[in-house]
């Protein structure tokens, strides 16, 4: 396969991976893990399938200042002018909007795709064409391209896309977004699901490098104008510089909220290469249930079961973990942390326990 030399990938690995907590920590969060003992981390695996799309010279990777040195560390083959250092955590439109820039101010033609580095997908080919496709039409239409996958349970975890009319995109199955939903209650995500209009997002985005540059100008109005009216910004070598000073005034907001919410221009391919968002344990439970005895789901580690079910476990790799009488639980461990919890409970308790204990023993278990 030919790589389009104006086709350029985003990785977001900036984030800290919270609700993975106790074994995704602040100072190596999930991104960073090989969190399955396949031999990749997260990061390194959503690299690796970037590279199916464009060369490696066309990957930019978004990542905070505290984890550069990791990213640098796990992407040896990166370009290291591409990996952009934030100096401050934000949320994934001003990662966007740096990447945007760069991509631009080069190549005002060229198409940018957006892809998080915590994500699992089981067919890599299907992957790889259906993004390409997600290239094509982001070429040839001015709009921000949501990639869509099927749901097949009712995930309060994930943000749904109401498909709206559909557009003539040849065998790709592409529909105007209707409307977006982040993150529903379960009664309304079941409803979504059973009524067949709604797709999960996926969090991957892909657009022309002007209608990026155009709404994003619109988001941060102040900030592009003194990047585009501001000489300094085009000499490489006081770039970083220049992104420290004004990053610190962008706001931390997603681009969920910044693009997908507010523009009009946005259309929404459903794609089907096996995809999960693995941000939580019940996410994770989720994608691998059924695999094992009870639908315990045992990650990296032994388990031996009596009477238990629907549990996930993972400890490190040469504990042995005996789990008698549960039903629903995540039991995990890493460091200094056990945590032992409803599984259902997980995705909004998981921030309760962390500050508790940070509040009551300190900042070494976050």
């Amino acid at each position: 396969m030919t790589l389009n030399n104006k086709n350029f990938v985003l990785i977001l690995a900036g984030g800290k991976g919270r609700r993975l907590w106790p074994v995704s920590r602040e100072s190596m969060p999930k991104q960073f893990l090989d969190f399955f003992s396949t031999g990749r981390t997260q990061l390194q695996q959503t690299w690796d399938r970037a590279l199916t799309l464009v060369p490696k010279e066309n990957i930019f990777i978004s990542t905070n200042v505290q984890y550069g040195d990791i990213t640098k560390q796990q992407l040896p083959d990166a370009v290291k002018e591409n990996i952009l250092i934030e100096p401050i955590f934000r949320n994934t439109a001003p990662s966007l909007a740096w990447a945007t820039y760069r991509v631009y101010r080069d190549n005002p033609d060229a198409c940018l795709l957006v892809l998080p580095s915590d994500h699992a997908v089981m067919d890599v080919n299907r992957f790889t064409s259906s993004l390409m496709q997600a290239f094509e039409i982001a070429k040839n239409t001015d709009v921000l391209l949501a990639v869509g996958v099927a749901p097949n349970r009712p995930e309060p975890g994930y943000g749904y896309v109401q498909m709206g009319d559909p557009v003539d995109s040849g065998s790709t199955r592409c529909y105007k977004v209707k409307s977006f939903t982040e993150k529903p209650e379960r009664e309304f995500a079941k409803m979504f699901m059973e009524s067949g209009e709604f797709l999960w997002n996926t969090g991957m985005f892909c657009g022309n490098a002007r209608f990026f540059r155009n709404a994003l100008a619109n988001v941060f109005p102040v900030t592009f104008r003194s990047i585009e009216g501001n000489n300094e910004y085009l000499d490489r070598s006081k770039e970083q510089e220049f992104i420290d000073q004004k990053f610190a005034v962008l706001p931390n907001l997603s681009i969920e909220s910044g693009i997908l919410d507010k523009t009009d221009s946005k259309y929404v391919m459903e794609a089907d290469f096996g995809w999960a968002d693995l941000g939580t344990w019940h996410s994770i439970y989720e994608f691998m249930s059924g695999s094992s005895e009870g639908d315990n789901v045992t990650i990296s580690t032994r388990a031996h079961y009596e009477n238990s079910r629907n549990n996930i476990v993972k400890l490190p790799e040469d504990h042995v973990a005996v789990i008698c009488n549960l039903d629903g639980y995540i039991v995990a461990e890493k460091g200094n942390v056990l945590m032992i919890c409803k599984k259902e409970e997980s995705s909004s308790m998981i921030k309760k326990y962390r500050n508790e204990v940070r509040l009551e023993f300190g900042d070494e278990f976050m």
